[in-house]
């Protein structure tokens, strides 16, 4: 039975972990990189306990398995981890506001993908960060054309493209 809730134990953010560990560029082909997507940061439990105390991650979890996850990424935690420290300038340089939660990551298992859980964990997740945020701001990696094209399939606009470390990011926000 497939259910969508927040994070709550160490056993699901070290499930988080290996299900990120299985869709890191490093893990996967070139066309599996193309065709599926890939995730780009690799968090240690340490941190992703502390984000997840913050603000709880959203998770499906299908027989007790995560199988997706939406990281929550309380601003405060914007220069804990260097290749996100570029976003975090872009939002402060684009976004006046502060009613916004950084989406971290979304992942979801590759048996699980095309059912609709990509866009329930955004919906989890929107409806679980009010009445505190507002917004839900992430980036995606201009090459990663899966990604993006799901983003903006489920209302993601566009708020700038830039480029960081060789790479072009764009940096969307979902209301």
């Amino acid at each position: 039975m497939l259910h969508f809730k927040r994070a709550e134990s160490p056993s699901e953010l070290d499930r988080i972990l290996q299900l990120q560990k299985r869709n890191l560029p490093v893990s996967l082909s070139s066309e599996v990189k193309k065709t599926e997507g890939f995730v780009t940061v690799e968090h240690d439990f340490e941190l992703l306990e502390r984000m997840n105390n913050a603000c709880p991650h959203f998770i499906a979890v299908h027989d007790k398995e995560v199988i997706g996850y939406a990281l929550s990424m309380h601003p405060k935690f914007g220069q804990e981890i260097p290749i996100l420290r570029p976003m975090f300038s872009e939002i402060k340089k684009r976004y006046t506001k502060s009613d916004f939660i950084v989406m971290g990551q979304i992942c979801i298992d590759t048996k699980f993908r095309k059912q609709g859980i990509f866009r329930r964990l955004y919906k989890e997740m929107l409806k679980g960060i009010r009445p505190e945020f507002d917004c839900i701001i992430t980036e995606v990696d201009s090459n990663n054309t899966r990604s993006m094209d799901a983003h903006y399939a489920i209302g993601f606009k566009k708020i700038s493209t830039y480029i960081a470390d060789g790479h072009s990011w764009d940096l969307m926000l979902l209301r």
